[in-house]
C-alpha cells in the first residue's frame, strides 16, 4: 500500500478534525448522547443509514437537527403515521392548469438528512416507499429516475415501547440501515444540566441562539469518505469480521444471523472508526466496537430465547467473547 502524500495527508487530518468537532457543536444542544452522535457521523462516512431506538422525549429529533446544522446541510422531517402515502414522501406528478402539463412535485426525500419519525406507525407500502431511496439514491416516478442530493442519510425513529398500532419493519428494509443506535435516558447529572439549559432559556427550536454554528460541510465530508476507503484491512480482519458473522448463523438462539451484506456493513463501519480514531488500519477493537450497532438489527431470536431473557445484545456479546481475535 503506498504511502499518503503530504497533502492527502493534511486533507484527511483536516476533515478529521472538522468531524471531531462537530461533538462539540452537537452538545450545545444535546447532552449525552455521545454514541449516537458518533454513530451518525460512521454513518454518513459510510453512505448509510440509521434506525434510532428510544423512548419519547431522549432528544432524537433533536439530534439530527443539531447534526444539519453543524454539517451545514439541508434536513426535513416527516411524521410518520398510518394514513401517509408513498407519494407523501418520494413527491409526485402535479397537474399546471397554466402549461396543461403535469409537472413532478419533490417530496421531502429530496433532502440531505430525512428524519422518518415513528418509521413504524406507517403501512408497509409507505415504508417501503423508501426502499429505492436508501439503496439507490433515487426516486422514480412515471417511469423517469430522479437522483437524490448528496450527502443523503435516512434516520429513522422507533419507540421500542409502545407497539399498539405499529408495524414492525421487516427483515428486508431493516437490512438497508446500516445502524441501529439505542438513544438511552440520560444519567442523573445529564438531565440535570437538560433542566437547567432550559430554566437559563434554552429553546430547542432555535439552534442559532444555543450557538451550534456549521463546523463542517459536504467538502469535509468528501474528504474524510475518500480517507476511509484508503484504511487498511488485512485478511486477518476481513477473516474475523466474517467468521464473526457466520457465528449468528449457527447460534441457537437465533432463527436469523447476519447476511453477507451485514459482514460488508460490519467491515465498513469498523474501517470508518478506524480513521476517525487516527488510524490508517483496521484492528479487532475497531470490529468490536461497531458489532452491536451494526449487527443487533440483522438478527433474529427464536421465541423460547426470548421468553428466557436472551436478547439480540446479549447474543452479539457472547459471540465476540467466543470467537478467536486474531493476532
Amino acid at each position: 500500500m503506498s504511502a499518503p502524500t503530504p497533502e492527502t495527508a493534511t486533507s484527511s487530518d483536516s476533515a478529521r478534525a472538522s468531524l471531531e468537532a462537530l461533538r462539540t457543536e452537537i452538545a450545545k444542544a444535546v447532552v449525552g448522547q455521545d454514541p449516537a452522535v458518533t454513530g451518525l457521523v460512521v454513518a454518513l462516512l459510510c453512505r448509510g443509514h440509521v434506525l434510532l431506538e428510544g423512548v419519547p422525549g431522549v432528544a432524537k429529533t433533536l439530534l439530527v437537527r443539531a447534526l444539519a446544522s453543524a454539517l451545514e446541510l439541508d434536513t426535513k422531517r416527516v411524521q410518520f403515521t398510518p394514513d401517509l402515502m408513498p407519494g407523501d414522501i418520494t413527491g409526485s406528478l402535479v397537474y399546471d392548469a397554466r402549461t396543461a402539463e403535469f409537472s413532478f412535485q419533490p417530496g421531502p426525500v429530496f433532502t440531505n438528512l430525512l428524519l422518518a419519525d415513528e418509521i413504524n406507525r406507517t403501512p408497509p407500502k409507505t415504508q417501503s416507499s423508501l426502499l429505492e431511496a436508501m439503496e439507490e439514491r433515487q426516486v422514480t416516478v412515471d417511469g423517469t429516475p430522479r437522483p437524490l442530493p448528496e450527502p443523503f442519510l435516512v434516520a429513522a425513529t422507533q419507540n421500542p415501547v409502545e407497539y399498539e398500532g405499529t408495524y414492525p419493519l421487516p427483515e428486508a428494509q431493516l437490512d438497508r440501515f446500516l445502524l441501529k443506535l439505542t438513544v438511552p435516558l440520560p444519567s442523573r447529572e445529564d438531565e440535570i444540566s437538560v433542566l437547567t439549559r432550559h430554566a437559563a432559556g434554552f429553546d430547542p427550536r432555535d439552534l442559532k441562539a444555543a450557538g451550534v454554528r456549521p463546523v463542517a460541510g459536504p467538502a469535509e465530508l468528501e474528504a474524510a469518505r475518500e480517507a476511509v476507503t484508503k484504511v487498511a484491512v488485512s485478511p486477518e480482519i476481513a477473516g474475523y469480521v466474517v467468521d464473526i458473522c457466520r457465528a449468528t448463523r449457527e447460534s441457537p438462539s437465533l432463527t436469523l444471523g447476519v447476511s453477507p451484506r451485514g459482514a460488508t456493513a460490519l467491515l465498513s463501519t469498523a474501517r470508518a472508526w478506524a480513521w476517525l480514531t487516527g488510524r490508517d488500519y483496521v484492528t479487532p477493537d475497531d470490529v468490536k466496537a461497531l458489532a452491536l450497532p451494526t449487527l443487533r438489527h440483522r438478527i433474529q431470536l427464536r421465541p423460547e430465547a426470548e421468553m428466557e431473557g436472551v436478547t439480540c445484545d446479549s447474543v452479539i456479546s457472547s459471540i465476540l467473547a467466543h470467537v478467536p481475535v486474531p493476532r
